[in-house]
This record gives structure tokens, sequence and C-alpha cells, in this order.
């Protein structure tokens, strides 16, 4: 038997824990650590703040083995903590969703008769809220709303996670008069359920939160429309809240949205839900739909007009998984309705080959850059089809990363170009087509579908998963690897998409109210399949979120729907004209 090593001892249990703080590229090269020792059972928190105090991006949780705890959670072992900052996409949430509970709770001590709605975000860092049950708040309301939140905040007041029996908690809120979150809260699977509560107020909320209101030091409120908007900093810029802009545009797209909602008699999930369970799901399907046809139609009408005023050229953006190829092909077949001819272009195969694009720090592949699209060969196709002379159109493979070549194409005299992608409304891309009359079109996914009231739905989940379940299905991407790519997906279309949304001649909302509840069974099998620890926890949250969602079997969908797009079967996947 070999002889045991020297070092090996006996010793008394120590009643310390450590925690090793990973902290940005020290993760990756794991060094440099630093090490905090304290008292077993101290809260996470406490550790977080020796290490960042005063810090202008504090901590707003921490990733341990894995998995996302709040500050309160007590540290027993000694643990690897990787913080997650306010300027990380989850820290901004949590930071968000405390900062709702705040003004809830503000406006419940001052105004208890008056509901809120959280209703949708606003680009340059807020959200638009509406209030129900009396008339909107005036200037004086707000204001004094505002110093009510700030006083709770002075205060420091803690912010506690409670479990309590579900017939209990759905009591709780049906008793304030929040009938959608108890409707939420009736499918939930377990017993017991997490709530929290801060100055004695008590309320459901989807995620994590902070563990005080000491933190909640950037906020503003400001009159909107037929409601308020709450203002908070973005993650780029953490600690300020960014020059208000105009989103005229985009208010009235979620304002038509809205009126969408109420002619389906739908507002929150659980109404999708127990439509899926009486079958009025398909009416609802049947008729969002038709909404969607009927806003193509008209864009079509404009384009006509548009057309015989002498354009060629219509340019279609957006983000991501936003349906921009579907809505250009069904675009297309209403425009022949009208006697217009079209020629589909996408930008998607001017991407150059992946040993000559553009790669991120990490050195993956950037689609998301400008510099990824073979601008010169695109401009000069461009040139020569509205010109009448014939071009090879290439064909970008994302299965191989290569481009190959495809048809010979020659335009006729009256037809009009489509061309759809992400960068088609790039200042670099117009300027390179060299056309003065280009109609624009932006196309995006913006719900306006919340959990309640109190929880809405992120618009930018909605397109991650729609991109999971597509690149799975037609790219070969494993969930893991979708999910590697998103925070780079993100950044790019902040850099060199959303900022020109404002720009464009007509926005066209391609989300569907009850697609999540399909998407669903496309996307759970795929989210479970993640095991790196980074993306895991986001491949968590995801399934979370996706829980409160009743499945809706995706045979009954139309074969021209947007959704198709994402989940196959679509009608238009090899439509020519």
């Amino acid at each position: 038997m070999d002889r045991l090593p020297n070092d090996i001892y006996r010793t008394e249990r120590r009643h310390t824990v450590q925690v090793s703080l990973l902290v940005g590229e020290q993760q990756e090269r794991n060094e440099n650590r630093q090490v905090i020792e304290g008292p077993r059972g101290t809260p996470l928190e406490s550790f977080l703040r020796f290490a960042f105090p005063d810090c202008d991006n504090p901590p707003m949780a921490g990733i341990i083995n894995g998995k996302l705890y709040e500050l309160t959670q007590p540290i027993t072992y000694d643990v690897d903590v990787e913080p997650v900052f306010l300027s990380d996409s989850i820290g901004i949430r949590i930071y968000c969703r405390t900062l709702t509970f705040l003004l809830i709770v503000a406006t419940h001590q001052l105004y208890p008769d008056a509901r809120l709605f959280i209703d949708y975000s606003i680009p340059y860092g807020g959200y638009f809220c509406k209030v129900e049950g009396r008339e909107s708040f005036s200037l004086c309301e707000l204001r004094t709303i505002r110093t009510r939140m700030q006083q709770l905040v002075d205060e420091n007041l803690p912010i506690r996670r409670n479990y309590l029996p579900l017939e209990e908690a759905c009591s709780l809120v049906t008793a304030r008069g929040e009938e959608s979150q108890a409707q939420l809260l009736r499918r939930y699977q377990k017993k017991d359920i997490a709530l929290y509560s801060l100055a004695g107020f008590v309320d459901y909320f989807y995620g994590y939160m902070l563990s005080s209101t000491g933190y909640l030091n950037i906020f503003a409120l400001e009159p909107f429309a037929d409601g308020f908007v709450l203002r908070f900093s973005q993650r780029e810029e953490p600690t300020k809240i960014a020059p208000a802009q105009s989103f005229t545009a985009l208010q009235e797209v979620f304002s038509e949205y809205g009126q969408w909602l109420s002619r389906l008699n739908v507002r929150h999930v659980g109404d999708i839900n127990e439509a899926i369970s009486t079958g009025r799901i398909k009416e609802i399907m049947l008729v969002s739909e038709a909404l969607h046809e009927g806003k193509i139609a008209q864009i079509a009408r404009l384009l006509t007009e548009h057309y015989a005023d002498g354009y060629r050229t219509v340019f279609i953006a957006g983000p991501s998984s936003s349906g921009k190829t579907s809505f250009t092909k069904r675009l297309a077949v209403q425009l022949l309705a009208h006697g217009v001819n079209t020629h589909l272009l996408s930008l998607d195969d001017y991407f150059l080959p992946h040993d000559r694009m553009p790669r991120d720090v990490q050195g993956e592949v950037n689609f998301d850059d400008l510099s990824a699209l073979d601008l010169p060969l695109f401009a000069r196709h461009l040139r020569d089809l509205l010109a009448g002379t014939a071009v090879n159109q290439p064909h970008f493979d994302f299965l191989t990363g290569k481009r190959k070549k495809g048809l010979s194409i020659r335009l006729t005299q009256d037809q009009l170009i489509l061309l759809e992608g992400i960068h088609a409304l790039n200042p670099e891309l117009l300027r390179a087509s060299r056309q003065e009359k280009i109609f624009r079109i932006f196309v995006s996914a913006i719900t306006q579908l919340n959990l309640d009231n109190h929880n809405r739905i992120s618009t930018t989940d909605t397109r991650l998963i729609r991109r999971i379940v597509r690149d799975a299905i037609f790219r070969g991407y494993s969930a893991e690897e979708t999910l590697s790519l998103w925070k780079n997906v993100r950044r790019g279309e902040k850099e060199h998409i959303f900022r020109y949304q404002y720009e464009v001649d007509v926005i066209f909302n391609s989300a569907l109210v009850y697609e999540l509840s399909v998407l669903k069974s496309f996307a759970e099998p795929l989210l479970l399949q993640v095991r790196d620890p980074k993306r895991r926890v986001e491949a968590e949250r995801l399934l979370a979120f996706l829980e409160w969602f009743e499945p809706y079997d995706s045979d009954a969908i139309p074969n021209n729907s947007i959704l198709r797009e994402f989940i196959g079967g679509s009608i238009l996947a090899d439509f020519r004209l």
C-alpha cells in the first residue's frame, strides 16, 4: 500500500467560508481571483459589497455552479462566484423588475384604488405604464409618486422572498383586484409559490429581486400619451438615464397591437391558456393571422402608389428572428394581386464566406456587423438588375458557411425589387445602392401580451425563442450555440439596426399573440440540452418562463403564417415569382 501524503492531517471544522470571485476575463484564465472569507451563513450580498464598495456598476446577483442566486442567498460552503453586475443583461433585468415593484408599492400607498399595468418597454430605457380604476395620473401626482419612491429608497427597506401556499397566494391577489395574476397563478404546478414583500405589500414577480430598496437610485417618472413612463438606465451606461427620444411611430404600433388584443379579448397569458383549454384558440389564431394579412395588404396598397410614382426598390430590415423573410414573400404575393411584379433579394446571400467574415472578441463569426456583407458585390448586382443586366445571384449556405453560385437573374422593366436583411436600412448600404427612391420598412416582433398586469413579456425573449427553434431546425445549431451568439446579436442590433427604425416609411409588427404556446413544445427540449454553465442560467430562465404557457399544437397553423418560418412547414419556403 502506498504511503499517505505528509500534508494530510486532522483539523477542526472551519466556522468560515471562502468566496472566490470570478470577474470578466478571470473566468477564462482562471487567475487573479479575489478570495474573501467570512462567517458561514453570511449572505452573498455581504461578500460582494466588500469586494465592490461604492461601485458605479454594483452586483445585482451571483452565479454559483451555473445557477443564479439572489443577494440574500446565505453562503454555507466554499464557492466560486461570478458576480452579475448592473451592466449585465441579467443584472439590468433584476434592477428593472425591482424598480417596478417599488413603483407598485409607492402607488398603492398613495392611491390604493389605482391598479397599475406595466405595458411595454420603450427604446431609450423605460416601461410605458397605464393606470386602471381611475383617470391617468397628472404631472403633480407623478411627482408625488416619484417623491414617495425616493423616500422608500432612502429608507433602504428590505425586500423579502417568502413561500406561500398557492391557494393563499391566489386569494391574496384576487382580494386586491389582480384577477389576471390570480388566473396565472392558478395553473402553477406546485403547492407553494414564492412571493415578494416590501413595506407590507406582497406581490408575485417572475424572476429574482434585489435585497433592498437602497439599490434603486436611478429612475424617473414622465407623463406620456394616456399613461406614463417609468425611466431607468440602460446596461451600457448604468449610472445615468439616457435622453428621451421620440418614438411616435413605435408607439402607434404598440397602440395598434393593443387594439388587436382587445378585439381578440386577450391581454394576458392566462387568457391564452384559457382559450386553449376551451378551444377558442382556433378563433384567436385565425383572427391573428387575418390581422397580419390585412396589415400586409394595407402596406401593399401604399407601395402600389409609390410604385406608380417611380419607386423600384423596397428595403426591408429588422432584428434577428423578426420574420422578415416570410413578411417579404407575403408582401410580394399581395403586390402581385395589385398587379405589381416583384423580385426578392436577401442580404443573407451576400454574406462573405466564414473564413473572410469579421470575428467577435471570442473569435466567433459575427453576422451582425455590416462588414460581414460583400457590399461591393451587392451594390454591383443591384445596379445591374435595375439596368436590366443579368446577374448570377449568390446563395449563402449557413450549414457550410460558404457562398454558392445561384441562378442567373434578369429583371423586366416593371419589376419591383424587395430586399430584406438585418442591415437593409444601414446608411452605408443605402449609399452603396445609389438609389434615390427607396421605400423603407422595419419588421419586428413587438409583443404586448404580458404574464399579468405587473409581469411583462420581453419582445427580445420572444425573438430569442424563435431563433433557438429556427436555428435548430434549419441551421443545425444547438440551443447552446444560439445562446452563446445572442449577446453579440443584441449588441449588433443596437449598433446597426434599431437606431434606424425611426427613419422608415412603415413598421410591421410580426408578433402573433398565440406563438409562444406553439414554440414551447419546440424550444423546451432544445433548452433542456444546454449543459454549459454560462448558458445554463439563461436556458433555465427561459424554461421557467415557458412553464406559464399551455402548449398548442402547431398542426393547425396556416402554412403561410410568419410562425412557419421558425417551426417549418411554410408554403413560402420555396416561393419564387
